[in-house]
């Protein structure tokens, strides 16, 4: 059973890697060491934040109890486990980031399909996104019983332990829950907020291709198709087998509160099965994260299907570049920047909106977006810039908080690893 756990004897470790391999991380927290724009820092008016890439986000929280960096930026249920874990505060939740109103009810994570396996089997895909659709029904209905199932998936039902702290995964995963918006409508409004992390990518520079340059984004992104299917699936209880699938079937995934929909659906798979005839039945239900699971439709098994996690947004399009996997509970942002890079996907429909959240350490003179823009400032000034952990280049969290400080007059370096 695996147990998401990190000691303090991990702690020292993680530290001590960092002291390898980070320059400016080995000093006061906010030594910005060797950056790709050091030599703006004295110059910029307000000042330059210093941005730490990490492989995921559960090592966060550790970083900043030891004071290696000065905040975070994450998904959930890390931004509460450093709360609840009294390591730090949430400065502000990423609805309320600069530019101004720009993501009050932001796009979070998408559902994505390479177009090769939609055309080759679009009931399953279809059937699939059905099984989504019920589960983020669950998920709102059943609060109580999705934490738990949450819980037991990203922690094995254990405490979240942070060096000598020790804290309830169920309490953290709770918390987490309220400050995501779990839905899969694609509407006006949420494909309008798509468009924002369309344009802040492109000022970002990261997408610069296929995205950037076509005359109609919206065909090279979307395919609403599964979700237009599996609502009617939905509403008139009907459920078509599809063919059986003789290769298994990769859904990549997250460890994150915002792919709830996937672990509720695997864990709970019996109501899911009486309820709607679809569901995901684990092979081996004693796991705690189940890897490998049947999609059976109407009593059929119809796939194997492999669930893949991985650490951050990037890597799952890296997987679907491959053609590792098939399907993923993603990011928007990686997904754009896959589809600008030439990976042969589209968004089929959204799984959540909002969820994220910038902590800074206990004591921080950072209450919200104006506080901890004037700390930048202030820390810069003083010669020790900020240093955020952000998760890998190109998630959700990096392009919002890039786009933030860009917006706040912030030069933005690189913390090097």
């Amino acid at each position: 059973m695996k147990i998401l756990r990190i000691t303090a004897i991990a702690c020292i470790a993680l530290a001590l890697m960092l002291v390898v391999i980070t320059a400016g991380c080995t000093q006061s927290a906010g030594t910005s060491g060797n950056s790709t724009s050091a030599a703006t820092s004295a110059t910029a008016p307000n000042g330059t934040v210093g941005i730490l890439e990490t492989a995921g986000v559960y090592p966060m929280p550790s970083l900043l109890a030891t004071s290696q960096i000065d905040g975070y930026i994450a998904w959930q249920p890390v931004v509460e486990a450093g709360v609840e874990s009294n390591i730090g505060h949430v400065a502000v939740y990423s609805k309320d980031l600069p530019p101004a109103g720009e993501w009050s009810d932001h796009p979070q994570n998408v559902f994505v399909v390479r177009n090769d396996f939609y055309a080759q089997n679009p009931d399953f895909v279809n059937d699939f996104s059905a099984l989504n659709l019920a589960a983020t029904q669950y998920i709102n209905t059943h609060p109580n019983e999705t934490a738990a199932i949450d819980a037991e998936w990203l922690a094995g039902g254990q405490n979240l332990t942070y060096g000598n702290v020790s804290v309830s995964s169920v309490t953290v995963v709770s918390n987490s829950l309220p400050t995501i918006a779990f839905t899969n409508n694609p509407s006006d409004a949420w494909k309008a907020s798509t468009g924002n992390f369309v344009q802040a990518l492109i000022n970002l520079g990261t997408v610069n291709g296929y995205v950037a340059n076509s005359s109609n984004q919206d065909a090279v992104l979307y395919n609403f198709q599964p979700y237009t299917s599996a609502t009617a699936i939905i509403a008139s209880k009907n459920v078509p087998t599809p063919a059986t699938i003789q290769n298994t079937v990769g859904v990549g995934y997250l460890n994150a509160v915002d792919h709830s929909a996937l672990f509720v659906a695997v864990k709970d798979w019996q109501y899911f099965n009486d309820t709607y005839g679809i569901t995901l039945k684990p092979e081996d239900p004693t796991k705690a994260k189940p890897d490998v699971a049947d999609f059976i439709v109407n009593g059929q098994k119809v796939a194997t299907v492999n669930l893949v996690p991985a650490n951050a947004g990037p890597n799952l399009m890296q997987l679907a570049a491959t053609n590792s996997i098939q399907m993923s509970y993603v990011g928007v942002p990686p997904a754009i920047t896959a589809i600008d890079q030439g990976t042969p996907i589209t968004i089929a429909y959204p799984i959540d909106n909002l969820g994220s959240g910038l902590v800074v350490a206990n004591g921080a003179p950072a209450q919200d977006w104006q506080s901890f823009a004037a700390w930048a400032k202030a820390r810069s000034d003083a010669g020790k810039p900020l240093v955020i952990a952000a998760p890998g280049k190109g998630s959700i969290q990096d392009v919002m908080i890039r786009a933030a400080l860009q917006d706040s007059g912030i030069t933005v370096t690189e913390v090097k690893v």
